[in-house]
């Protein structure tokens, strides 16, 4: 995987060629990534999806993220991180029910990571049951849901944890439930600016 090569940009987005995976997050290179949250609404009320990454991953391990993301090969488009969410997820999407949300500087800077993505980002707005998930078991471990107006509380500091529920697939292959409170410290740290953004463009397209 890290042998992988996308394509890399300079600072005003201009593509100035090709790296590995590992070469761009050595380096600091700007390349390209798909990011989707799903959200549903349920009796008037918005639920936020988001993945529990698997304690396998090198990064983030058993910390809640992005309900699917993943880097754009140097030969694909935005369209083809459709693959995603089949991927990850095991849900079947297309890419004209996605809504774009734009391409956003997404930036992390910790240990021996300097990832700089332009993250082509979207909302799928789907109301799912859990059962409708089949998770990449190397990838993603479980699914969680969060009422929206919580998840928005909880980061701009009104409240300190908030409700998640949903479920969790075990090294046995056992499903578990979970139902309870998270904090801050359950989520990938991806910073509280990225995590603004992306609640101001969530909030626009769902009063639309």
């Amino acid at each position: 995987m890290e042998n992988e090569l996308v394509r890399v940009f300079d600072n005003q987005r201009n593509p100035i060629g090709v790296a590995t995976r590992e070469e761009v997050h050595r380096q600091g290179l700007w390349h390209e990534s798909f990011h989707c949250w799903i959200v549903s609404r349920e009796e008037e009320i918005d639920y936020l999806y988001l993945q529990l990454r698997c304690d396998l991953k090198k990064d983030h391990p058993n910390l809640f993220d992005i309900t699917s993301a993943g880097h754009l090969l140097a030969h694909e488009s935005a369209e083809d991180g459709i693959r995603e969410i089949k991927e990850e997820l095991g849900l079947d999407v297309a890419f004209n029910e996605l809504i774009p949300l734009g391409i956003i500087n997404y930036c992390v800077n910790h240990e021996d990571l300097l990832d700089n993505e332009l993250a082509h980002t979207f909302l799928y707005k789907k109301n799912l049951g859990f059962d409708e998930f089949s998770l990449q078991k190397e990838e993603v471990s479980g699914i969680i849901k969060v009422n929206f107006a919580d998840f928005i509380d909880l980061w701009s500091g009104v409240k300190p944890e908030i409700n998640i529920s949903g479920f969790e697939i075990n090294h046995m292959g056992e499903k578990l439930v979970i139902d309870g409170m998270a904090d801050k410290s359950r989520f990938v740290p991806h910073g509280l600016s990225f995590y603004e953004t992306i609640i101001q463009l969530i909030q626009e397209k769902l009063t639309e």
